[in-house]
């Protein structure tokens, strides 16, 4: 089974496990932007500690929109 867009992925509930399937049907047309950045914070036995957890949605402005959460112990990489 080839397919040929984004619609046909939606259709059939098919899983995206790679980020170049969406550059490849969306391209250039793919807008980001960060919503939040928050820090959260565990206790340990030594100390807090503290990471940073990012919220990101994205979308091209035609009816494709998706929504990213990641946390790390550095800002840029939880964008």
């Amino acid at each position: 089974m080839k397919i040929k867009s984004l619609e046909e992925i939606y259709l059939f509930s098919l899983p995206i496990k790679e980020s170049e399937i969406i550059d490849f049907f969306l391209g250039a047309s793919l807008k980001d932007e960060v919503l939040k950045i928050m820090p959260v914070q565990k206790q340990t036995t030594a100390g807090q500690r503290t990471r940073f957890k990012a919220f990101i949605a994205i979308g091209d402005y035609n009816g494709h929109v998706g929504f990213g959460v990641k946390c790390s112990k550095e800002v840029g990489t939880a964008i």
